[in-house]
């Protein structure tokens, strides 16, 4: 990788820049799902961990990073789905809970393998007067709240 470590930090950047389809104020490097990136003589191997074993967006994602690398002038693009280590969401940056919550989802709270939610603060007023109204929202991997405040069902994003 020595003679191509300029071309694996550009390589990086261009998959890095790839949006969630089904959270588009997330790239896949701020989700964390973006494990690895390596350029070789034969082209760019790319390394992701889906956040659900069967997340139905990783075929999209999978096209998006390919057409990204391609468009950064990469030829042969490589895109591998590991499901060990399994994804946490202990791997969403702190920029990336920002974006969740400036887009009107609640980000998962706690970090490490034990985790204490006392509530799921409501991304539009703040409150801690939420209720689930189900396990699942808009995507597996979030669950539908509503805000006893404020009135407004929000999305929160599911710790695992």
């Amino acid at each position: 990788m020595t003679g191509h470590a300029a071309e694996a930090g550009r390589a990086w950047a261009a998959a890095a820049a790839v949006l969630d389809p089904e959270v588009p104020v997330l790239t896949i490097d701020d989700l964390g799902i973006l494990r690895e990136v390596t350029v070789t003589d034969t082209g760019v191997e790319v390394v992701m961990t889906p956040t659900y074993s069967g997340c139905p967006a990783m075929d999209a994602i999978r096209e998006d990073v390919v057409r990204a690398l391609d468009a950064a002038g990469f030829g042969e693009v490589r895109v591998h789905l590991v499901l060990s280590p399994a994804w946490t969401s202990d791997w969403i940056s702190d920029a990336g809970k920002a974006a969740l919550r400036a887009y009107g989802i609640a980000p998962p709270s706690g970090t490490g393998p034990v985790r204490l939610t006392l509530g799921v603060k409501c991304p539009q007023c703040g409150s801690l007067k939420t209720r689930e109204v189900s396990h699942f929202g808009s995507t597996a991997c979030k669950a539908l709240y509503v805000c006893e405040d404020c009135g407004e069902p929000f999305d929160h994003f599911k710790a695992l």
